[in-house]
């Protein structure tokens, strides 16, 4: 994938600047491309260069630490991004027969299992070469997922007259060699596909259904389970996108095996934490599931994923002689025939155990009921003891109401007692207010009366007036005539005229006598 060499591969070399800078979004460190010059010794950037780069600029922002999950997540993702960069090069043959998602699929696992290893022709460019006992794996891998036969003479001859496969002819082989059959449908195509993946590059040692003893209730729920090397997880369909739980294996975990009722074939996922029952619906399945679950258990353990540790181990095994591999070999088919056997066997005991199930079976139902009988009738008791409990606590809600009832009732006659005085009180201060009403209404009508008295005698007294001023006015003519008392007269017309219009009458005439005197 990182690879300068225009020969062997047969493509485009891919930009380092565009590879690194998709990386550095991929991580959140954007420009991280422009510090690709300083780690150029010439004028073209080397594979090593790019590598130590990488390395040591780009993923050192990344923790020391991760856990596998975590690791297999950033790796999925870095995969594709190198994928988007480069995929339209490695996409490029003349008759395809996978789909671009398959084709992804097989190119994480042909990075997986290859070796990156120096051109033979020019040292400084790198080449990424599959050997020829790793691409067997995988081709037997997808023939057998594809339900057809293996050849492993075939492939050993195959593998002799190519050498190392790259992965364009690896990819060559697949589609002519093992997937040109007409008959195969793509679904087939996909299906395998992704099961191998699963095997590789998720570490999934085994799915399929599985019965799951409820926590709460002791009832047997059938879930999809998967089992990888650090957990077993169950989902509610094959689909797997309703995770139901997950169970953490380690080194520390055991799994027994324990009496079925005859249906489900049980056994027991012993954890630090708490122990799992689990039942297959026969006892095949069940071997296997304790086999895939042991050896879970057994390579739980390190930083690195299974797949990558059986690879190094095959590593390891690839140094031994020739000979120890013949005999690793015949080995290997003496377990398998022992296994064959041992299955065989396991059948036959099987057989025997569903005849001995059966009598067991007549007896369990003869048990169950009579243990449902004795359910009833404890449940009988069990509602009478609820029915009288209930009982006995309506009763003393029944007394408490009663109790708040009289408590009410003794708060509003107290209530109506009050409100009984108060009225009281205003009906007396309501008689009290109607007779000063009365006593001021008649004072008001005896004021009227003097009101009306005093203005009959202020118009009596105003008539007087009237009367004197006419009479004083016919004195004055009479005095004026007088000649004696001319002098006189004027004098007392001027006196007249000072004397104020309010006297009365009788005033009037004192006042005319004196001035005659």
């Amino acid at each position: 994938m990182f690879s300068n060499s225009k020969r062997e591969l047969k493509i485009k070399p891919v930009d380092p600047e565009v590879l690194t800078a998709n990386i550095g979004t991929l991580l959140d460190l954007y420009g991280v491309e422009k510090g690709l010059d300083h780690y150029r010794s010439s004028q073209e950037l080397t594979f090593d260069e790019f590598r130590y780069y990488l390395q040591h600029e780009v993923f050192s922002s990344l923790p020391k630490t991760l856990n596998l999950p975590v690791a297999r997540e950033y790796e999925k993702k870095i995969s594709e991004v190198c994928w988007f960069v480069c995929k339209k090069n490695l996409l490029t043959r003349e008759k395809p027969i996978f789909s671009d998602d398959s084709v992804f699929k097989l190119f994480r696992i042909f990075c997986l299992l290859a070796d990156l290893v120096q051109d033979a022709d020019d040292s400084s460019h790198y080449i990424v070469v599959l050997q020829p006992s790793e691409a067997g794996i995988i081709a037997e891998q997808l023939v057998h997922c594809l339900g057809l036969r293996w050849d492993a003479a075939d492939w050993e001859a195959l593998g002799s007259s190519i050498g190392h496969f790259k992965w364009a002819a690896f990819l060559a082989v697949l589609e002519a060699k093992y997937c040109c059959d007409q008959q195969l449908h793509s679904e087939a195509l996909l299906e395998a596909v992704a099961e191998i993946y699963d095997v590789f590059i998720e570490d999934i040692i085994k799915k399929g259904y599985l019965f799951k003893r409820g926590y709460l209730l002791p009832t047997m729920r059938e879930y999809w389970c998967v089992l990888q090397p650090c957990a077993l997880t169950y989902y509610k369909s094959s689909s797997q996108k309703e995770q139901c739980g997950r169970i953490a294996i380690d080194e520390y975990c055991s799994v027994e095996a324990s009496v079925g009722d005859g249906k489900i074939q049980r056994f027991q996922l012993v954890t630090p934490e708490r122990t799992f029952e689990f039942g297959t619906q026969d006892h095949k399945s069940r071997l296997q599931w304790l086999s895939a679950l042991r050896q879970a258990a057994a390579v739980s353990g390190g930083a690195d994923g299974y797949q990558r540790r059986a690879r190094a181990g095959r590593r390891g095994a690839g140094a031994r002689s020739e000979q120890e591999v013949r005999e690793a070999r015949a080995r290997l088919q003496l377990e398998v025939r022992a296994r064959l056997a041992a299955e065989a066997q396991a059948q036959e005991l099987a057989e025997l155990a569903q005849q001995d199930n059966k009598k067991l079976e007549e007896l369990k139902n003869a048990q169950a009921e009579l243990e449902r009988l004795l359910q009833e009738e404890t449940q009988a008791k069990r509602d009478e003891e609820i029915v009288r409990a209930l009982q006995a606590r309506v009763l003393a809600e029944e007394w408490e109401r009663r109790e708040e009832l009289e408590r009410l009732q003794e708060e509003q006659n107290k209530m109506l007692e009050e409100e009984r005085l108060k009225r009281k009180q205003f009906e007396m201060l309501q008689a009290e207010k109607e007779a000063q009403y009365r006593e001021a209404e008649r004072r008001l009508k005896e004021l009227e009366q003097e009101k009306q008295k005093l203005d009959a005698e202020l118009k009596a007294a105003q008539n007087k007036i009237s009367q004197t001023e006419h009479n004083a006015h016919a004195l004055h003519v009479q005095l004026r005539d007088l000649n004696p008392v001319l002098r006189n007269g004027e004098r007392a017309r001027r006196a007249i005229s000072f004397v104020p219009t309010t006297k009365s009458s009788s005033d009037t005439l004192i006042d005319l006598r004196a001035l005659r005197h």
